[in-house]
């Protein structure tokens, strides 16, 4: 295996995968390769990507929970810009881990990137003044197919970094914030997601 390094079942979860790429830098600046196919294979990691998607968002934005219903979508995740919190929790029917979460801070400075197989909600919290968040999915966006879990739901507890609030029942931003005073914003479809349980 040439330009990865590759953590295989992140936080005790089976699939989920941590990548680090070789870089290669000097006086003016740096290389690497952000996607081998060849070594991700030697890595087992067998996947096709077939569509590349970017986002750029401020802070306290938080994206998610997220995933798709008969499409599901594999990922490889990782930020070119800023720096932001990355969860996936598993939603795998009969895996030994359903429902539970394992989060990470991905960032241009540590150029990690987050496999996340079929099966899982995904989401992130933008941590950074600017963050430009890049993936590569395994199945096309399917409009009409799209999950959603309550980012703030208590059965999960994913511990979004430096977020405070109390949970009222709801996925609401309302009454959250970030230790620095930002207040979260999510989207309107993303306040309205229902917990795991429900």
């Amino acid at each position: 295996m040439g330009q990865i390094r590759v953590e295989k079942n992140a936080g005790g979860i089976e699939g989920l995968c941590v990548i680090e790429p070789a870089v290669h830098g000097d006086s003016r600046g740096y290389f690497m390769e952000t996607y081998n196919q060849r070594d991700m294979e030697e890595a087992g990691l067998t996947m096709t990507f077939v569509q590349d998607n970017q986002s750029c968002s401020t802070k306290g934005v938080l994206r998610g929970l997220h995933f798709q219903k008969q499409y599901p979508q594999g990922k490889l995740v990782r930020v070119i810009r800023g720096s932001v919190y990355d969860v996936a929790v598993d939603l795998r029917e009969g895996s030994e881990t359903y429902g539970k979460w394992c989060g990470m801070e991905l960032s241009e400075e540590n150029k990690k990137q987050f496999y996340i197989p079929e099966g899982f909600a995904h989401g992130f919290l933008v941590l950074s003044d600017v963050a430009e968040f890049c993936y590569k999915c395994t199945d096309f966006y399917h409009p009409g197919d799209e999950g959603g879990l309550a980012w703030n739901d208590p059965v999960i507890g994913v511990n979004w970094p430096g977020v405070n609030g109390e949970y009222d029942g709801t996925a609401s931003a309302e009454g959250y914030s970030m230790e620095d005073g930002t207040k979260l914003i999510l989207s309107d479809k993303d306040q309205k997601w229902p917990g795991l349980e429900k």
